[in-house]
């Protein structure tokens, strides 16, 4: 079965003979395969009323387990957004009574982020939604599959994932 980077990879193969393009045929895919995705997570999400960049904080806080709580600098390191960006993300989550803000009772001038009742069906409706999406979209695939697929993603992610900054 051809698909669209075979006959990208095979026009490069021609026309620049004097390059290796074998990395095209794997990158290349997963490329095209985040746009997939990207477009996924977009359908589910809007389902629900929500941006991606809501869904991540959401459900950030909700993998936190109960009181599904976190401190602006948890965020920042499970979001990788900056303060300020997070600062922002916050006001506007608190303004659609998804999140609030509590005194950190630990540290008198910190502040916990914590999800409503709302934020929290959000982000629970949300991420069915998105396994509902990824689910069909590794539907050609067997479990087998996709454990290895997934254990050949985290060997070449892992490196990214495991560098600071």
């Amino acid at each position: 079965m051809e698909d669209e980077v075979d006959r990208l990879v095979a026009a490069w193969r021609r026309e620049r003979p004097d390059l290796d393009v074998e990395p095209l045929e794997v990158l290349s895919r997963v490329s095209r395969l985040a746009r997939h995705l990207d477009r996924a997570r977009r359908i589910a999400f809007a389902e629900v009323g929500l941006e991606p960049w809501e869904f991540d904080v959401l459900t950030a806080l909700r993998r936190a387990g109960a009181p599904y709580q976190l401190s602006p600098g948890a965020l920042l390191t499970q979001t990788l957004v900056t303060s300020g960006t997070m600062t922002n993300r916050i006001d506007r989550l608190v303004k659609k009574d998804l999140v609030e803000r509590l005194p950190d009772p630990s540290d008198r001038r910190g502040v916990l982020v914590r999800l409503t009742a709302e934020g929290r069906d959000k982000a629970d409706q949300s991420l069915a939604g998105l396994l509902f999406q990824e689910r069909a979209i590794l539907a050609e695939l067997s479990p087998q599959q996709r454990r290895e697929l997934a254990g050949l993603l985290r060997r070449l992610t892992g490196p990214f994932d495991n560098t600071p900054g």
